[in-house]
């Protein structure tokens, strides 16, 4: 009996393991998707890089407030109804962005695109750590390349109908059935939420990110300057192609998924290259392989090098973030939970800013010298990288937490 048990939850959390891929693929779809047809969306409200960075603060200020709510409301009714909840209003959310008439109006939908986006991301990524901890071993990693994956697709097939000239419409409405009927289905397979804690233990966790050392505060840098990085690929890339080096729609389009192609191949060999190299040295070589790749890109501004450019882009920004979250986990054995949420957050924060800040600084100075600033960070990544190389620490961390309700945003 008690091996048919075993046996049971086995399959229960392999299920569940694929149930959680789709969530990340089809959150990477959605994503990639959108991020393709910005300049479409840009040409038919005749927007400038100005305007266009302020709607796109909306989905940054969207996923601020979503992140916070969907995190306490899982804390009490569990990950798999928020999520079950946001994957369809994500995708309800992407058909209001087509039919935008105006800039307010598509400053109000990017709010509600980023709020259920960034509810997704939370509690898909508390149900890859529950995962996870059923495993035994580390698989977060090969959740977020499906994403990655998930966003080569979507910026693939994007790509094609952008050179097709299709309507927004259309593709993003074909896009979001697709996605919530996958969503639904995978959803009844995720965990269930964990059973309640007592009201001592609840008290003790009131309390959730400790005063943060300065490792984890050069962690949090690093993080910040990797995602800031990967939103501004993400939101600018296709722009970059379309408005400076005068690329058609769809190598525009390209670009975006060339990065995402190398960003999943990246992580696809991070974990062998971090055995191989160390983790210190992976990150320093892979923050100059993406500034070297984007500096080719803003140089040489002709369509096969930016391409090139973007694809080296992806390679190295790929491993950062996995990198500095695994780094602070080893910080400390019993603190992970805070030293985790200390990292993201610092790196969510790069990645809501970054797109809107390149948008404002491109207004005065122009995209091409705004996303120079993106090289700076890379160098700036490379600096801090010995910082990775962090020792476990030993079990008397006086602000030890040890709790998955940790790595919720706060």
């Amino acid at each position: 009996m008690v091996a048919s048990d075993k046996q049971g939850d086995q399959r229960r959390l392999r299920v569940a393991r694929f149930a959680v891929i789709a969530f990340f693929f089809l959150n990477g779809v959605t994503l990639g998707t959108w991020a393709t047809r910005i300049p479409a969306v840009q040409a038919k409200l005749s927007l400038q890089p100005g305007p266009l960075g302020l709607a796109l603060l909306g989905s940054a200020v969207g996923a601020v407030v979503g992140m916070n709510i969907a995190g306490r409301i899982a804390e009490r009714l569990g990950s798999r109804l928020v999520s079950t909840i946001a994957g369809p209003g994500l995708f309800v959310a992407l058909t209001l962005l087509a039919l935008a008439p105006t800039l307010p109006f598509l400053a109000l939908a990017l709010v509600l695109f980023g709020a259920f986006n960034g509810a997704m991301d939370v509690t898909m990524n508390l149900q890859g750590v529950d995962v996870e901890r059923g495993y035994g071993r580390p698989i977060l990693n090969s959740f977020h390349a499906c994403y990655s994956a998930g966003s080569l697709l979507g910026a693939a097939f994007g790509g094609i109908l952008a050179s097709m000239n299709a309507g927004l419409l259309p593709h993003f409405l074909m896009i979001a059935i697709v996605a919530c009927v996958g969503i639904l289905v995978s959803a009844r397979f995720l965990l269930p939420a964990a059973p309640a804690q007592s009201q001592a233990r609840a008290h003790k966790q009131k309390v959730v990110f400790a005063l943060p050392s300065l490792t984890l505060l050069l962690l949090g840098l690093i993080a910040f300057c990797a995602l800031l990085s990967e939103g501004a690929m993400s939101d600018w890339s296709a722009i970059y192609l379309s408005g400076t080096v005068h690329s058609g729609a769809g190598l525009a389009a390209a670009g975006y998924a060339t990065f995402s192609l190398f960003m999943a191949f990246g992580r696809g060999v991070g974990d062998y290259l971090a055995a191989r190299f160390g983790a210190a040295m992976l990150v320093r070589l892979a923050s100059l392989l993406a500034g070297i790749g984007l500096t080719l890109a803003l140089v040489v501004a002709w369509t096969p090098t930016v391409l090139i450019g973007l694809g080296l882009v992806g390679a190295g920004l790929s491993v950062l973030f996995p990198l500095v979250l695994s780094a602070a986990g080893r910080s400390s054995r019993q603190n992970t939970g805070a030293a985790l949420a200390t990292v993201t957050t610092c790196g969510y924060f790069g990645l809501l800013a970054g797109p809107p800040l390149i948008g404002f600084v491109a207004n005065g100075v122009g995209l091409h010298l705004a996303l120079g600033m993106v090289v700076l960070l890379c160098a700036l990544a490379a600096a801090c990288a010995q910082v990775a190389d962090v020792p476990t620490s030993n079990d008397n961390d006086p602000s030890s937490i040890n709790d998955r309700e940790a790595v919720t945003p706060q």
